[in-house]
């Protein structure tokens, strides 16, 4: 708009000069019953002049009046896309919340149908390298977790704590190295030690060739060595090979919990007796 005034501004300035003659003249015209030569003459003149500044004068009252309504839309869109967003992260924090309440209420039926004492952790950060596999969870000495206690989630096991520090505590996943666990093949009762693989899987070692153990077994906790109770879910077996010599066979299984995506766990602070 301003660039339009600066552009224009002798042509506005005539044409103001020539509304001002007018207005002058019509003031002395309304004074008296005649109007005089020279009066007559100027308002020939000026009249398609008049009607040509009255015409910009409209059309620039009309792209101002435009402008102005279309400044209003911009601020009235502003704020409603401002809105939207609010709502939108508000919807999605509720979302979330529920869903998180809907993971904690299975969690705690989970607990309530485990033996021993358990305590409901969330996993606060994730570290995984070459060498290890392990979560950080925000419990620690000060809500009685010590190292060696077994870790849980709702389809099964995820390892086990080996370093505990005021408030949070490290946890050792059982695709580790040097994660080891008794087992048993839930349908035939053969038994073994679950180890990691240091990828996404685990492995049975000690599996006897004669043992009877096929694809889609379930592997659970067997509860010898007291650290982990008796009939947990570890995995599904998912390769089984015998070799022509040797007395074990090769036994790969995949976790039951998918450990990528550890949120709400439990942890074991005082076992069955």
């Amino acid at each position: 708009m301003l660039e339009f005034l600066k552009k224009y501004r002798m042509q506005l300035l005539a044409g103001f000069a020539l509304f001002a003659a007018l207005i002058f003249f019509s003031l002395n015209l309304r004074r008296r019953d005649t109007t005089s030569p020279l009066e007559k003459v100027v308002l020939t003149v000026t009249s398609p002049v008049t009607g040509v500044i009255f015409g910009v004068n409209d059309a620039i009252f009309s792209v101002w009046d435009g402008y102005l309504f279309l400044t209003k839309v911009k601020e009235e869109n502003g704020r409603l896309l401002r809105t939207i967003k609010i709502q939108n992260e508000r919807l999605v924090r509720g979302n979330e919340a529920l869903l998180e309440n809907e993971r904690l209420r299975a969690l705690l039926e989970m607990k309530g149908g485990l033996p021993g004492s358990w305590v409901a952790v969330s996993v606060i950060a994730e570290e995984v390298t070459p060498w290890f596999r392990t979560v950080v969870i925000n419990r620690g000495s000060h809500d009685a977790l010590r190292e060696g206690l077994p870790v849980v989630a709702l389809s099964g096991i995820v390892g086990q704590v080996i370093k505990v520090g005021a408030t949070s505590s490290k946890v050792l996943l059982l695709t580790d190295h040097a994660s080891a666990m008794a087992a048993t093949i839930q349908r035939s009762r053969a038994r073994g030690v679950v180890k990691g693989q240091g990828g996404e899987l685990c492995s049975l070692e000690f599996a006897s060739r004669q043992d009877d153990i096929k694809l889609g077994d379930m592997v659970i906790t067997s509860g010898i060595g007291g650290v982990f109770p008796k009939g947990i879910p570890i995995g599904e077996v998912t390769m089984v090979k015998k070799g022509e010599y040797g007395i074990f066979q090769t036994v790969t299984l995949r976790p039951a919990v998918n450990l990528s995506r550890l949120e709400e766990l439990l942890v074991l602070v005082t076992p069955p007796q």
